[in-house]
């Protein structure tokens, strides 16, 4: 029997994101970094691909996105926490669905928890169904990459129905005590 069938999904994930967190881990997020990240790791790459199947795997079998924040449509789960092995970066799931939400926003898009990136985050988007997309920093990603820099805030947005981001913290560093700004 080969390793990689007596692994769990979530080991072959953890293992097939060391080489790309080994890559990053030098690299400050913001626009040029979300431009490298989608023209060598996009949709079509091998690292993508893998990572979208292994992840959608893990929602499916219930250990990824796995904590409701606001009910089924609105869930996250920290995969792994800052080590050494990591680079010191946590990976964490999270499952936004904007079909049928009621809070009334802009393209009916659904609005996860306000939060700063003290130190940016690289955040893989896969979309569950044609058409859903997550907001980044530089518009709407129907998959593929943001990368918001160091100190950005930001709700989480998706419309079009659900996508999971697969984010990856520097430091495991993500902040919920900011504030939004007064509309």
């Amino acid at each position: 029997m080969s390793e990689a069938s007596t692994e769990s999904t979530k080991d072959q994930l953890v293992a097939r994101c060391l080489p790309f967190l080994r890559e990053v881990k030098d690299m400050t997020t913001g626009t040029d970094v979300e431009l490298w990240l989608n023209a060598k790791y996009g949709v079509d790459s091998d690292l993508y691909k893998d990572l979208a199947r292994l992840i959608t795997l893990g929602v499916e079998e219930g250990w990824a996105a796995d904590v409701e924040i606001a009910g089924p449509k609105y869930r996250r789960a920290r995969l792994v926490a800052p080590t050494a092995e990591t680079f010191y970066f946590s990976i964490t799931a999270v499952l936004i669905d904007s079909t049928d939400n009621t809070q009334g926003n802009p393209e009916d898009a659904f609005r996860g928890d306000y939060h700063s990136h003290p130190y940016g985050e690289f955040n893989m988007v896969v979309p569950l169904n044609e058409g859903a997309a997550l907001a980044g920093p530089n518009g709407w990603c129907y998959g593929g990459w943001t990368a918001p820099a160091p100190g950005s805030h930001h709700f989480p947005e998706a419309k079009g129905g659900a996508v999971i981001a697969l984010f990856f913290l520097p430091s495991g560093r993500i902040a919920y005590d900011v504030k939004p700004p007064v509309q």
